[in-house]
């Protein structure tokens, strides 16, 4: 079966109940059994519920995989896959990243031993530079957030000793424009939040291998720690991803004009996109991706105070965190997403108060451009300042 269909009938065979065409929200939290250790598969739902079944089942699908857990949020499948390094470990870390992700770094687990190394990892060769005889996982973004690199996940497998993992957050570019275990990649994970349910209204996460051993110990933690999602989000997300090849177009086709639309204006100084030629990566993207995805960034011409100015200007651009909604999004990184980030570490990666995030919906695309237009033009006068 080819992708889409896919996302609309692995894991959802008509109830074997009632013949429900749509999988059920099992609400429950507990399983009778016939007897002591006599059940159909499913005892307490911290560690198993049908809902749940059904999504990770559609999940693995998506990536071509074995194996899929479900989580309560993005983060809490971070969480899970970090709990596969102990103390003493070494992990090598894309240094443009989520700022959640840099916070459970660099704030969390730090103090359990495990030490983090921050590279470009559009740089392949600092990447290497940064392994250690204790490195024992390869972090990866890509695209990043907020700057949108392009990251060489072959390469970076290919650089991975026994006993090492290579594990990518496909978060932005979602298994329907990029199949990060198919490049050499051991782990893929999720915040399914964003594109994949597709809606703003559920939180989840996932985390997805082809390796026993990963997906084994994934499991373990998700059922010992407990971050696991609620039937009625896993509920959510499997209805948000049974359209996500169809919005991963229309938000590619929309961030496609809109990226174009700000290169060519005097007024805007930088545009962030790897669909477009002068992207420094855009060839690795166009070998790597099946398309470039529905993030842009920018920086305006002006004081930074331009871009607060505009943040206020925008009407069909929600200013709001998180991404990947059918509706279009405005971020300003530096104060919202990777405020956890110390100010002079994010400037250094390009995050500064003038940085813009756009996360592209799938509205009509005259009036996203003619939105941005507007706000442009009404700020405009800072620009010669």
């Amino acid at each position: 079966m080819k992708f889409s269909t896919r996302a609309i009938h692995v894991g959802q065979e008509p109830d074997p109940t009632t013949g429900a065409t749509i999988v059920p929200i099992y609400q429950t939290s507990t399983y009778t059994q016939s007897g002591i250790g006599e059940h159909k598969g499913f005892d307490y739902s911290r560690t198993i519920n049908p809902t749940r079944v059904a999504l990770e089942k559609q999940l693995a699908s998506l990536d071509d995989a074995a194996y899929c857990s479900a989580f309560a949020s993005g983060m809490a499948a971070t969480a899970a896959v970090l709990n596969c390094v102990e103390a003493g470990d070494h992990v090598v870390v894309s240094d443009d990243l989520y700022g959640g992700t840099y916070r459970l770094f660099s704030r969390v687990l730090v103090r359990y031993g495990v030490t983090f190394t921050y590279v470009d990892m559009s740089d392949t060769a600092a990447v290497r530079a940064a392994i250690t005889p204790q490195t024992k996982l390869f972090w990866v973004e890509t695209p990043t957030n907020p700057m949108l690199k392009i990251v060489d996940i072959a390469a970076i497998a290919g650089m991975r000793r026994a006993g090492q993992m290579v594990v990518v957050d496909n978060t932005f570019a979602t298994p329907y424009l990029q199949s990060v275990l198919a490049l050499g990649a051991d782990v893929a994970v999720y915040s399914t939040t964003k594109y994949i349910a597709g809606h703003s209204d559920a939180i989840g996460g996932a985390v997805v291998t082809n390796d026993p051993g990963i997906a084994e110990s994934v499991r373990f933690h998700q059922n010992a720690v407990g971050g696991v999602p609620g039937p009625m989000d896993c509920y959510l997300v499997l209805r948000g991803a049974k359209t996500l090849a169809i919005r991963m177009r229309e938000h590619e086709r929309n961030a496609r004009a809109v990226a174009a639309f700000l290169a060519a204006r005097d007024d805007v100084a930088t545009v962030y996109y790897p669909g477009l030629a002068h992207h420094p990566q855009h060839a690795l993207a166009e070998r790597q991706m099946r398309g470039f995805g529905g993030m842009v960034s920018f920086v305006l011409r002006g004081p930074e105070s331009r871009a607060f100015a505009f943040a206020k200007e925008v009407r069909l651009f929600s200013l709001a965190e998180s991404l990947g909604g059918v509706e279009s999004l405005l971020c300003h990184p530096a104060r919202m997403t990777h405020g956890s980030i110390p100010k002079e570490e994010r400037e250094r990666r390009g995050i500064t108060d003038g940085l813009l995030r756009l996360s592209v919906g799938i509205e009509d695309e005259g009036d996203l451009l003619e939105d941005l237009e507007r706000a442009l033009d009404a700020t405009l006068a800072l620009a010669a300042r």
